[in-house]
């Protein structure tokens, strides 16, 4: 069966009535979004990606609460596009990784799922090469190692993208690749579907301005890099894709040499959501050269 490909510009707010179908909530919802408070002292900035050094909070900066209109792709999966919206949503995606391929190793996971992302985002953006570089599976559940993100944020950001180029090329090579258009695409799949808890709420770049991001250092053991952190503006318009799906795939670009665009995203709480509903996932993480 053929990949549903995304294919016009035009994004219509969507006109459906929320529902619920066979206790998967539809249509729109408006919801909670965490964004962007600055830290008390106006110091710049941080986010420990480990355990912070003794005396040092984990971040230093805050949240505020955003109450939001989230309005659900369903039905406009085709009129996306990552070069308008900076997110695309496919359909009839196969896959030969089953649920356990993710129970098991970080290595089996390459082996298995690895070639068909590459293969997918080859196919759908037209690049010369596509360098898969990390992934990270999170789960909804008391203790998880990495739970939903429920802070609006983007991975990369202008000083972070060509970073991570530079990190994982040799340095011949990543200058070299740094001269013609290099995206950074998230290829998000669910692990429980359909998604009906702690599903992940995207925004149209376009509605979102620059001045509305700010950089967060990033720090890791042994290096900092940059994401970025969202401030609430009027206009941003929300987006989410109600019940996804096993064949279902989400493509959120967080950093684009050329065109610029990004995509702030974040998990919410959909009131609708049965007690006790969790949500499993996965997400990729790709260096897209061309």
């Amino acid at each position: 069966m053929a990949i549903q490909t995304q294919t016009t510009a035009a994004l219509p707010t969507t006109t459906l009535i929320p529902h619920k179908t066979n206790g998967i909530p539809r249509g729109p919802v408006t919801a909670t979004l965490n964004f962007y408070k600055p830290p008390s002292d106006n110091s710049k900035p941080f986010n420990y990606v480990e355990q912070p050094p003794a005396g040092e909070p984990q971040r230093n900066f805050g949240d505020t609460e955003q109450s939001v209109t989230i309005n659900d792709l369903r039905g406009h999966e085709s009129e996306a596009t990552l070069d308008t919206h900076a997110f695309a949503a496919l359909k009839n995606v196969p896959s030969k990784a089953t649920r356990s391929t993710f129970d098991q190793s970080d290595q089996i996971i390459k082996d298995v799922y690895y070639p068909e992302v590459e293969q997918l985002l080859l196919e759908q953006t037209g690049a010369k090469r596509v360098l898969l570089f990390d992934h990270t599976i999170r789960l909804a559940t008391p203790g998880a190692k990495r739970a939903p993100v429920n802070k609006v944020h983007i991975d990369q950001t202008d000083n972070s993208g060509p970073q991570r180029v530079r990190f994982h090329l040799p340095p011949a090579d990543a200058e070299e690749a740094l001269k013609e258009r290099v995206r950074i695409i998230n290829v998000w799949r669910p692990l429980n579907p359909p998604i009906t808890a702690h599903p992940l709420a995207f925004a149209d770049s376009r509605s979102v301005p620059d001045e509305a991001m700010v950089g967060i250092e990033h720090r890791y053991p042994d290096r900092t890099g940059e994401t970025a952190a969202v401030k609430w503006t009027a206009g941003q318009e929300w987006w989410y894709w109600s019940g996804m799906e096993e064949g279902e795939r989400l493509l959120l670009e967080c950093w684009d040499s050329e065109k610029r665009r990004r995509v702030p995203h974040s998990a919410f709480v959909d009131p609708r959501s049965e007690e006790g509903a969790n949500r499993e996932s996965i997400e990729v993480r790709a260096l897209v050269f061309g």
